[in-house]
């Protein structure tokens, strides 16, 4: 039974991590369910397919594409040494998902490496988000398209950071997102697929936020996040992080993979702000952005 490779497939389908093997060339030969579920994708889908053909599509923190430069997969298979990195993957709906990625060289009885295999695990934290929902929901506090926090929750949230300023020192500052050009996409696409993006972004940034952070929408197209603990410089490679980590999603639809970019307006309170304050200069910051060009990050100087 030791030996039965059926037996070792359902060992590993029983996983709740991914897990893939490639061959010398970073073809897929094997897709367990885990990475099924982690992805979205089949292993209809993805078998046979090179890895890098638009499907996980790694990316690092700064929206680097990992298969282009530095894939662990084919780093491994040339040195044969293991490795682990946390880095961003595609997800079927267009999304990021933060993963926790192990690498390992796949040898043959005379020590050859002939593939690799990856090991991938979620890297959120799925039940205190899930417990979040649970409670925004139960106090109205909920956008019903994204999942995120709505503008009544925000409002609130940014009154108690004003006072922990105000009691504490605390710093914190305020990011405000407008997605560049969606009427395009609604009148291009229809409402269907502009609910899809907005989905979409709201799912990639949940992922990429800190524990302590709070996203939400703010109406429309426009998003709010509101960053604790940053300075000036801090809250701008923050912003970064997220325009990259948006700009590398994308959405399949019929005419292909749909991609959408934000413009960002980065603002830090000071003890003066109010709640109004405080969002206006991050509104009229992102207008900045979308003045100079969009797709960019404007904060104070």
């Amino acid at each position: 039974m030791w030996h039965d490779e059926a037996f070792f497939r359902q060992l590993l389908d029983n996983l709740y991590d991914g897990v893939y093997f490639v061959d010398q060339n970073r073809v897929i030969t094997y897709w367990n369910k885990g990475a099924e579920r982690l992805s979205g994708y089949s292993a209809a889908e993805v078998i046979g397919r090179g890895c890098r053909d638009n499907i996980l599509v790694h990316v690092d923190a700064r929206g680097c594409q990992l298969c282009i430069d530095g894939c662990p997969l084919g780093s491994t298979m040339i040195d044969g040494k293991e490795r682990q990195s946390e880095i961003y993957m595609h997800h079927k709906d267009g999304h990021r998902v933060p993963v926790k990625v192990s690498a390992s060289p796949i040898r043959n009885a005379s020590g050859s490496i002939i593939g690799a295999v990856e090991i991938f695990s979620d890297n959120t934290t799925r039940t205190a988000d899930q417990q979040r929902i649970e409670d925004l929901q139960n106090m109205a506090f909920l956008d019903p398209l994204t999942a995120l926090p709505n503008r009544r929750f925000l409002e609130n949230a940014l009154h108690r950071q004003l006072e922990e300023l105000h009691r504490y020192g605390w710093p914190f500052g305020v990011l405000f997102f407008d997605i560049d050009h969606f009427k395009l996409f609604n009148d291009q696409h229809g409402h269907e697929v502009g609910d899809a993006v907005l989905k979409m972004v709201a799912r990639t940034m949940a992922n990429c936020s800190r524990s302590f952070d709070t996203v939400g929408r703010w109406g429309g197209e426009e998003f709010v996040a509101i960053i604790a603990n940053v300075d000036a410089q801090k809250i701008l490679q923050i912003a970064d992080r997220y325009r990259h980590m948006i700009e590398q999603s994308g959405l399949v639809v019929d005419a292909g993979l749909l991609q959408v970019t934000v413009s960002i307006g980065a603002a830090c309170a000071a003890p003066a702000d109010t709640v109004d304050s405080l969002l206006e200069r991050a509104d009229a910051l992102m207008y900045q952005s979308k003045r100079d060009g969009r797709n960019r990050v404007t904060g104070e100087l």
